[in-house]
């Protein structure tokens, strides 16, 4: 399978940003497993095949600048009886991509071309 060209953003990822932004506007930070939940419920995941696509994907992400990920505090996960999650927020440049894929491309006639030059 060829690597994709750095920079490349999937349609999948443009989902998880939205879902991600959706969901932190509601509870702040989000983990994993309430992000399959959101992309579930807005029906759109159809790239989520499993749910190892999706910690790929957001691990990717974060490496890429677009989500901040951190463990949440060891106290919370103790007092809740369960493992400790690991926590995203989306960042600016997340945001920034996301508002510019959703930003209504400008086509240019051939007649408004030729008045440019």
């Amino acid at each position: 399978m060829a690597r994709r060209k750095s920079g490349t953003i999937l349609a999948f990822e443009y989902e998880i940003l939205s879902a991600g932004l959706d969901v932190q506007a509601a509870e702040g930070s989000f983990y994993g497993f309430a992000l399959a939940e959101a992309l579930s419920n807005a029906g759109g995941s159809r790239g989520l095949t499993s749910h190892g696509t999706l910690y790929k994907a957001l691990s990717r992400m974060a490496e890429a600048g677009l989500l901040e990920a951190s463990w949440e505090a060891p106290e919370k996960a103790e007092l809740a009886g369960r493992p400790r999650r690991r926590l995203y927020t989306v960042t600016g440049a997340g945001a920034l991509a996301l508002e510019q894929r959703r930003a209504p491309v400008e086509v240019l006639s051939p007649k408004s071309r030729t008045s440019l030059a």
